[in-house]
């Protein structure tokens, strides 16, 4: 093991994000389930059905992005995908009841990573929220507008005009993703 004790803070917090990432990926994998799945899961079993646009919105990745890990979700059951009636160009995400189980196991394998739960202690849970928090807001203050989704006004994001030209992109990329 390479001598910690001299890493910067920096160095220990990517390379513990990324262990964490593969050695839950890798227990996760036999519920058919990735990481970008499991917060997936995770919002609709919260917030409900929604469109793909909005779940990328709010998972903050890229509608190409959401379209893949809903293809691998939608392949294990763990979601169903429907036309939406007020927008035919897009589909609607639910939750379905096998997701709401592999969420649930899922939930269960995070519990058990660490020996010992350490990584659902409260004080590195606090820490992580601080630093997710201040280096965070800065980025996230800004949005872009995506047709149809609204920015409450109390959100304090700070919208981006989107130009006629990236509007019609971004409108044909959602309608190729919802199409798959």
């Amino acid at each position: 093991m390479p001598d910690m004790e001299r890493w910067p803070t920096g160095r220990l917090l990517s390379t513990a994000a990324r262990l964490v990432e593969h050695a839950w990926n890798e227990r996760l994998v036999s519920i058919g389930l990735t990481h970008a799945g499991v917060i997936a899961l995770g919002v609709l079993d919260s917030q409900g059905p929604m469109t793909q646009a909005r779940l990328a919105q709010l998972v903050r990745v890229q509608a190409q992005t959401m379209g893949k890990t809903l293809a691998r979700l939608e392949t294990h059951g763990h979601v169903s995908r429907v036309r939406n009636d007020l927008d035919k160009r897009s589909h609607m995400v639910t939750i379905t009841e096998q997701g709401k189980e592999a969420l649930h196991e899922a939930q269960n394998i995070e519990r058990t990573l660490l020996d010992g739960g350490d990584l659902l202690s409260e004080a590195l849970r606090s820490q992580l929220r601080k630093v997710i928090s201040e280096l965070g807001s800065p980025r996230w203050q800004v949005a872009v507008d995506v047709p149809g989704l609204p920015v409450p006004p109390e959100s304090g994001l700070v919208m981006l005009p989107e130009s006629a030209e990236t509007t019609e992109t971004a409108e044909a990329a959602e309608a190729q993703a919802d199409s798959r």
